[in-house]
């Protein structure tokens, strides 16, 4: 375990030392992968489906904002839908605007959701898209990850139905009632959109309890209620689904959902505090759950030299200059005396002078001559 921590410690540090160049590397992969999923599924632009337009379009993507690629992947779609025909193209637009004005302008910062979902269904992975919604985001989310299953059974269904829209003896009644009859109709479709909404909303209300391993438990819980809901629902809708398949991609959903706890989370449950303090207007009582970190040994090695610094070394050392006059045979000049101060001199004689006077005699005789 100790390991594990100094390796996520070592990756947060790096992520958090090189953020400028890692976060425009995961969006370029992010939309490289999504432009070739929505290629792959439908490809009908010969133009676009190439990977140099890929590439370029996954770089531009990498230094805007993330909302770019979420744009970028629906202009793609739309042009796709154009080459079957202008009324499969303008249906897809006027499914994309009424998803738009009537939810996802209240998820403007969670939209890329939509970007995750059908790449979820590509990598056989659904039930991850909900539990790492529920995890790192807020219910808001929904409203896009919903979006995204529209988007992925409304490629899917085209992609089925491709040589009928390309038909030329249908009429456009004829094939506006066939895409609308492929997405109200579909009873797989509205069970995953429900699933996924009722799973990212449990596990969010999990996660935000008080109660210690909240994470694990809502993690766990979002599983176990994806699996139940979508087995319930087939049985009730009358459609198949490979249960052993659910099951297992279930299963590695919740495991890559604890990886994902450990990673983003990490609470050490051992040492929970509980906290009571008040102030004037209130009581408060906290629970505080320390990150599970442990000190990393960062090795240094240190050069240490007996012998002082070059430059230390210069002053303190004495050194003879041979051309000095010294050794040429000059004689040294002799030191100046010093000059006696002639103030203090004159000042000691009239010291002296006042000394040798003898005032009673002066006195004596100015008496006598008066």
């Amino acid at each position: 375990m100790t390991a594990l921590l100094e390796f996520k410690q070592k990756i947060k540090g790096l992520f958090a030392q090189y953020e400028v160049y890692v976060m425009p590397l995961l969006k370029f992969i992010l939309a490289l992968v999504y432009f070739i999923w929505i290629n792959s599924n439908m490809g009908y632009v010969k133009a676009l489906d190439n990977i140099f337009v890929v590439l370029i379009l996954a770089l531009v993507c990498s230094v805007l904002p993330t909302g770019m690629i979420v744009f970028a992947g629906c202009a793609m779609m739309v042009a796709h839908c154009y080459a079957l025909g202008i009324e499969v193209a303008g249906f897809l637009l006027v499914l994309l605007l009424f998803m738009l004005i009537l939810f996802l302008r209240f998820s403007a910062g969670k939209n890329i959701v939509m970007v995750f979902t059908p790449l979820a269904f590509a990598f056989d992975l659904p039930a991850l898209l909900p539990i790492g919604c529920g995890l790192l985001s807020s219910p808001v989310s929904a409203l896009p990850a919903g979006g995204g299953v529209i988007i992925y059974y409304f490629v899917r269904y085209v992609r089925v139905q491709s040589q009928a829209l390309m038909s030329a003896d249908m009429q456009i009644v004829d094939k506006l009632t066939l895409l609308s009859d492929g997405i109200m109709k579909n009873g797989e479709m509205w069970l995953t959109l429900l699933t996924f909404v009722v799973v990212i909303l449990a596990v969010q209300l999990i996660r935000t309890r008080q109660f210690d391993y909240a994470w694990r438990i809502a993690i766990i819980a979002g599983g176990v209620l994806y699996l139940v809901l979508m087995l319930a629902g087939s049985m009730y809708f009358g459609f198949s689904v490979p249960v052993a398949s659910q099951v297992i991609f279930t299963v590695v959903a919740v495991l890559l959902g604890i990886v994902l706890e450990f990673f983003v989370f990490g609470g050490d449950y051992t040492r929970t505090e509980r906290l009571e303090y008040e102030d004037d207007d209130y009581y408060y009582y906290v629970k505080a759950v320390p990150k599970a970190l442990v000190a990393t040994s960062e090795r240094s090695i240190k050069k240490i030299n007996g012998e002082p610094a070059r430059d230390d070394r210069k002053q303190n050392e004495r050194v003879v200059n041979f051309s000095a006059p010294l050794f040429q045979g000059a004689v040294p000049p002799e030191k100046e005396k010093a000059e006696p101060d002639v103030t203090e001199n004159t000042a000691a004689i009239e010291k002296a002078d006042l000394d040798d006077i003898d005032f009673e005699k002066k006195l004596e005789e100015s008496l006598k001559d008066l």
